[in-house]
């Protein structure tokens, strides 16, 4: 029986850093690019609701596959447990101090 994995990827997407869960995690054919696919939430029916998870639950309803700038991928783990899906400021991930930035993107200039 083949083991089923988690991932957990860490990327930043518009100057927040997105910590989502996965099964499925690769590099595609098209390069310079992560591919996520099948997305990990809590169950939508439980009575506490994160309001990040829910967002995130909502930014990516229907979205069967994810490509995510290789350069904008800050960390891939490969996790025993699912944990909270979770979006944060750049300030936030670095503990406050501003420090997690973007090599470069559509705004900024290389």
């Amino acid at each position: 029986m083949s083991e089923k994995h988690i991932y957990k990827v860490v990327f930043m997407n518009r100057e927040q850093v997105y910590e989502v869960y996965a099964r499925s995690v690769y590099q595609g054919d098209m390069y310079g690019f992560v591919i996520i696919e099948d997305f990990l939430f809590g169950e939508k029916s439980s009575i506490v609701v994160d309001p990040s998870e829910d967002k995130l639950r909502t930014e990516f309803e229907g979205v069967t596959r994810s490509f995510i700038p290789m350069h904008e991928v800050i960390r891939i783990d490969q996790v025993k447990r699912r944990g909270i899906a979770k979006i944060l400021s750049s300030g936030e991930a670095s503990g406050g101090k501003g420090k997690v930035a973007s090599l470069y993107g559509p705004d900024k200039k290389p």
